[in-house]
């Protein structure tokens, strides 16, 4: 007669329960469309250099009046310090530039950041998904 070791059938209790959820992560929920600003106004602009920053911990940015308003996608790279000549001061910058994607989601306007998946409300922001 066969007997099971103590571990094995917990292993398998274990394995049984974690498995129904990993499979379900690796189904992708409906993602929200791709989104354009229509209509920017003072308030939006201002709403976006915000957030921008604040994604980017605080670094100044500088947007395009059109930024989001003819693509979903921002990218913004990271400024790169420059000597008095305008040499950049650690030669070539490795860093990554930030990409944000503007999505629908309901009825709203939300800014994902791609690398870390945060997500900002924008409020005083119009957009439309693309025909």
């Amino acid at each position: 007669m066969r007997q099971h070791h103590p571990v094995t059938v917990t292993a398998c209790r274990l394995m049984l329960a974690i498995v129904p959820v990993l499979c379900g992560a690796a189904w992708p929920e409906p993602r929200d469309p791709p989104a354009m600003i229509v209509n920017p106004s003072d308030a939006s602009r201002t709403e976006l250099a915000r957030v921008v920053c604040q994604a980017m911990q605080g670094a100044p940015v500088t947007l395009a009046d059109d930024a989001l308003t003819t693509s979903s996608t921002l990218v913004i790279d990271h400024a790169n310090p420059r000597d008095l000549s305008s040499l950049p001061l650690n030669g070539r910058s490795l860093d990554r530039p930030e990409r944000f994607e503007l999505i629908k989601h309901k009825s709203r306007c939300v800014l994902l950041q791609s690398r870390t998946g945060r997500r900002w409300t924008l409020r005083h922001t119009e957009c439309r998904v693309p025909t």
